[in-house]
């Protein structure tokens, strides 16, 4: 772990800006001004204008300066190693060339410039998290040495490499990061994350301010931005586009919110308490001129920020405010102690069992999963990493990592998108130091178990007295007490039975006067007891009115499902009673809880209502494995069907019901990319298998003999988007042909003779390369007219994509699957 980190603020405007006293100026569009300018055709990474026409970077930079701004940004966007391969120029070089121009322009501050490597990070892609890492702390050494005042790490898409490179300004400079991501009009990012959960884990971390840019423009911002307030403990930046592009009748990518309607529109964004603003895609100077005037008249707003307990993952958000009784139940279930399997499965890499029991817990109610993976002989480090992100591919749900070793913690808080819970720290002096910083530097929340040196006290007194010190010491780390629950250890009955009283007046003790969360381990009451559920349900009751907030229980065990459901009746958490008449109206008992393995029974006993070839449960695993995402449980299942049917069959009614389920759940929400992608990973896996076999059994539908034709237009640099896009085609069983990047409409129509494809594909991120993709298209048109275009990315809309002569507007990976379905 790196050491503790000093930061320098030398200008005052800068300081007052990041401890919310005034408001920053930031520049517009850069890739708006050198479009208009006729300067994008020169290189493909523009960043390279630095070098090779300095002159022509000043000028433009100059009118922002003349507009306004107090802060330049860098041309150094696209400035990371992968882009520049081959360029003949370094990262220093250009970043230095870069800031260099910016105080010649006169830029009161200059902002280092950080945007996305452009790859998919493991497991959606081939990039690792460190390599990541390496990335971006290369080009942050380079800002802060070429004089930067302070970074931007700005349109980050993925919460996962947000962290990565917001950790690798961090770790490797002194300087203030202001980091910003770009949302859809859903809301969240393509992989799923809310501005709420942004927000929360980046301010965490350390950012010196969040926020919003890109993708959007200022009316829409404004209430993604009123979504973050709450959750940001830092000033809050907006940078929004001039609206929303389209293609003029000359054929150039136009935006439509002028100036004045800019300005206006930003009075939302300022009153909900903006302290950093300026523009992104399409905003000129007169913009930012125009929003300065702004700034001396609107009055300063500051953000409503609402401390809360906060576990969450890239896609959801375990949440106990203040001012709400609610309950999270963490789900115990992934946990070697006395689960042979589970063991067992760990000692042989297989990963399939956890995630069989987080899908399981989650379907049982559970709000956040706690993680153990301490099996003796593993590396556990190594172990809780890797499936920790194995979980995050498969379930939304928060994760708390469980480990006593702080090498193991360190190893998987620091690869986790979202703030995870970390269990535990105790009152050991040594535990402190050690587990504490971790769950600062990452900014996790913490649970602290009442143990010291002398083991567990008898007293409810003397566990208050070591959350008290847990409590102060967390806090002079820099962890609020808003992130810090407290466990006060429950004692089994039979032994210690005396105790039971004294645990729940601590809990009070703690809840009370430390004003933390509190945990127990409900389940250890019970311990060499016969009919433990019935005990454990009493005590989890009386726990609950003592003011536990967060039991870590099975949720798959009925009794202490009626206890949780009567309990969120009583306190309100359950509004008009919904959940509990859902679960009980009409019924004597209550509805048992499903077991591991069986959540997909009643879907596939579906599938197979018409057909007697195999039975729902058989076809339930297979089922089950591509809904969670296994590959490998998938591939098992379906070579076990093959003793029993053609592949045919396996394939038309489980695999592709599956795989709809999933297209369903997709499209509600409740699934999202990386869940998307471990299910079509796990179809994929088990569709190998069956044509594999298909030498014997010769009528498994094959893959659409031509390929679909995809390719970045030329031009654009950019093709996270577009790798996405072939992975899940091939995962659905399509033929791809991935022509790459910048690839010039010619070379896109020679692969269409080539294979006789009847689809292509293309991408676009960059405003000034959709000229690139309408000619793409109107040589298609013209030399390959039985061929479908389906178009995407970040600047397209269903409009444009039909202005530029486009069949399909595909505004995810998703929906390019639904396209390829309905034509091949």
């Amino acid at each position: 772990m790196a050491a503790p980190r000093t930061m320098t603020v030398e200008s005052p405007l800068l300081r007052d800006a990041l401890e919310g006293r005034a408001r920053l100026l930031m520049d517009g569009g850069m890739g708006t001004l050198i479009q208009e300018a006729g300067l994008a055709a020169i290189h493909e990474v523009p960043d390279l204008l630095n070098l090779t026409h300095p002159q022509a970077v000043r000028q433009l930079q100059r009118r922002y300066v003349e507009a306004g701004a107090d802060c330049i940004t860098t041309n150094t966007f696209n400035a990371n190693r992968l882009k520049l391969e081959g360029s003949g120029a370094t990262v220093a070089e250009v970043y230095a060339a870069a800031a260099a121009i910016a105080r010649e322009a006169g830029a009161p501050l200059v902002a280092g410039d950080i945007g996305p490597t452009g790859a998919l990070l493991q497991p959606l892609g081939p990039l690792g998290f460190d390599e990541a890492y390496d990335i971006f702390a290369e080009q942050a050494r380079a800002a802060e040495a070429a004089g930067c005042q302070l970074i931007v790490v700005e349109t980050f898409s993925d919460l996962l490499e947000a962290k990565a490179a917001l950790l690798a300004c961090l770790e490797n400079t002194a300087l203030p990061v202001l980091c910003s991501m770009t949302f859809g009009e859903d809301g969240r990012t393509f992989m799923g994350t809310t501005p709420a959960i942004a927000a929360a884990t980046l301010s965490a971390m350390g950012a010196s301010a969040v926020g919003l840019n890109c993708s959007l423009g200022p009316a829409e911002l404004a209430e993604l931005l009123r979504q973050m307030a709450p959750y940001a403990r830092c000033p809050l930046m907006v940078q929004p586009n001039a609206g929303l592009p389209r293609v003029n009748e000359r054929g150039e990518t136009v935006f439509d919110v002028g100036p004045d309607e800019f300005s206006a529109a930003m009075e939302g964004i300022l009153a909900a308490g903006a302290a950093v603003v300026g523009g992104c895609c399409g905003t000129t100077p007169a913009h930012i001129a125009r929003l300065r005037q702004l700034l001396a008249e609107a009055p300063f707003a500051a953000p409503a920020y609402r401390p809360s307990f906060l576990v969450t993952s890239a896609q959801a958000m375990a949440e106990l405010r203040p001012d709400s009784p609610n309950i999270a139940v963490i789900g115990e279930r992934i946990n070697p102690t006395g689960k042979k399997r589970l063991k067992a499965a760990l000692l042989a890499g297989d990963f399939d069992v956890a995630v069989a029991e987080a899908v399981a817990q989650v379907g049982a109610g559970a709000d956040i999963l706690d993680v153990n993976v301490g099996v003796p002989g593993l590396d556990e480090p190594a172990v809780l990493r890797a499936v920790a992100q194995r979980l995050q591919a498969t379930v939304t749900a928060p994760l708390q990592l469980d480990s006593s070793s702080p090498e193991a913690l360190e190893a998987a808080c620091r690869t986790y998108a979202g703030r995870p819970l970390i269990n535990s720290v105790t009152g050991k002096a040594e535990s402190l130091a050690a587990v504490l910083p971790v769950a600062a530097r990452y900014g996790a929340t913490v649970l602290g178990l009442t143990l010291d040196e002398g083991g567990i006290p008898p007293t409810a007194q003397e566990r208050f007295a070591i959350a008290r010190r847990i409590v102060e010491a967390a806090e002079a780390a820099g962890i609020p007490q808003e992130d810090i629950a407290i466990d006060c250890l429950v004692m089994a009955a039979a032994t210690n039975q005396d105790e039971i009283p004294q645990i729940l007046e601590a809990l009070r003790l703690c809840k009370q006067q430390l004003g933390v969360r509190t945990v127990l381990g409900v389940s250890n009451v019970s311990f060499g007891l016969p009919r433990r559920p019935v005990l454990n349900a009493a005590f989890l009751t009386a726990a609950l009115a003592s003011g536990l907030d967060m039991p870590i229980l099975n949720p798959l065990e009925p009794r202490y499902q009626d206890a949780l459901r009567a309990f969120k009746v009583i306190n309100g958490q359950d509004g008009k009673c919904l959940a509990y008449l859902e679960a009980y109206a009409g019924t004597e008992e209550a509805a048992p809880v499903a077991a591991v393995g069986s959540a997909a029974i009643s879907g596939a006993e579906r599938l197979t209502d018409d057909s007697p070839r195999f039975s729902a449960e058989e076809a339930a695993v297979l089922y089950q494995a591509v809904l969670t995402g296994r590959p490998d449980g998938a591939a098992a299942a379906a070579t076990a069907l093959l003793a029993q049917q053609e592949p045919v069959a396996i394939a038309g009614d489980v695999l592709s019901p599956a795989l709809d389920e999933v297209g369903r759940r997709y499209d509600a929400g409740t699934y999202f990319l990386p869940q998307l992608m471990a299910a079509a990973e796990a179809a994929k896996a088990a569709f190998d298998v069956l044509s594999a076999a298909s030498g014997q059994h010769a009528d498994v539908p094959a893959a659409a003999s031509a390929p679909i034709v995809i390719a970045t237009v030329e031009g654009d640099i950019h093709d996270i988007g577009k790798n996405i896009v072939r992975m899940l085609l091939e995962n659905y069983g399509f033929a791809v042909r991935d022509l790459g990047r910048d690839v010039a409409p010619q070379a896109v129509l020679d692969a269409v003779r080539e294979t006789g494809a009847r689809l292509v594909g293309l991408s676009a991120l960059m405003t000034t390369t959709v000229g690139a993709m309408e000619r793409t298209i109107a040589l298609l048109r013209r030399e390959a007219p039985g061929v479908s275009v389906m178009v995407g990315g970040a600047v397209l809309t269903a409009d444009y994509a039909a202005q530029i002569g486009a069949d399909f507007y595909v505004e995810d990976a998703a929906a390019s699957v639904k396209v390829a379905k309905q034509l091949l």
